[in-house]
């Protein structure tokens, strides 16, 4: 859900945890016959647009594509978005608690690609809830899958776009973390406007963060990392973890994809920037 992930298959773990699984590993493509003009993809599932046109988007968490399900994603879909799904619609404020049943903290992560990474981090750290946002039906089934056949009790899956969520409902102070990983870098120069990481989003997502959240983003994207550097070192929201400034070195917490290990083996760098909400109450 964010700008979406330009790699093939987003985050997934290379070995450890929960078994990764590709984006067929869940079935054959479920597309079907052709449905009657109207009639809903999935009745029980995510919307296509679930917050319609009731709300300005000058900027958008993500890139509207078209997307094939396997018959296991699209069962997912049918059975376990009641249960761990909604849509992201700006008509009601979220009680975190409540959703995440009891959990104390709460992250969220803009753009999850086939779910595999966040899946390993639920895994890893069940006692914080997972606010997970993305638009791509595959991944939504697929991390909603990896979910029930791993006992993961702390994903959340949300679908629509995550600055709605961020501008309309959550309450303020409400999350301990926010992770992008991996955002469509939008590489021409005059798409730069549609990056997810500049200042208004910042200036957006620091009001549901904590003082003291990690703000945690990766990109193998060089001058992407670049720019992401500067825009948040300047937000005055900020502060850098690291003592000299710069880029951080991959925390444990956030698992090697594959991809992302077939990239290091070619000599690709990935940039991981960890920022913290400074506590601004008494400025």
């Amino acid at each position: 859900m964010s700008e979406s992930p330009h790699t093939p298959e987003a985050p997934g773990p290379e070995v450890s945890g929960p078994e990764a699984l590709g984006p067929d590993a869940l079935g054959p493509d479920a597309s079907g016959p052709a449905r009657p003009k109207g009639e809903p993809r999935f009745p029980d599932g995510p919307a296509p647009d679930p917050a319609g046109s009731h709300f300005e988007r000058r900027i958008r968490s993500f890139q509207p594509r078209r997307s094939r399900v396997t018959t296991g994603q699209a069962d997912a879909l049918q059975r376990l978005w009641p249960k761990w799904g909604f849509d992201i619609d700006g008509q009601r404020v979220l009680d975190l608690d409540e959703l995440f049943e009891g959990r104390k903290r709460v992250v969220l992560e803009i753009g999850f690609g086939m779910g595999e990474a966040t899946a390993q981090m639920a895994a890893d750290d069940p006692d914080t809830g997972i606010l997970a946002v993305d638009v791509h039906t595959p991944g939504q089934g697929n991390l909603l899958g990896l979910a029930e056949r791993n006992g993961l009790t702390n994903v959340r899956v949300a679908n629509g776009d995550a600055i709605i969520l961020l501008r309309e409902m959550l309450r303020p102070a409400s999350l301990d973390g926010l992770r992008v990983y991996f955002p469509d870098p939008w590489p021409k120069k005059r798409h730069h406007k549609r990056r997810l990481i500049q200042p208004e989003f910042l200036s957006l997502a620091a009001v549901p963060l904590r003082p003291g959240a990690l703000v945690h983003c990766a990109t193998d994207w060089e001058e992407y990392a670049e720019q992401m550097l500067e825009v948040l070192s300047a937000h005055p929201y900020y502060e850098n973890t690291q003592p000299d400034g710069g880029y951080a070195p991959r925390p444990a917490f956030r698992p090697l994809t594959r991809f992302e290990g077939q990239g290091l083996d070619k000599g690709h760098v990935v940039h991981d920037l960890l920022f913290r909400r400074k506590d601004t109450t008494q400025d």
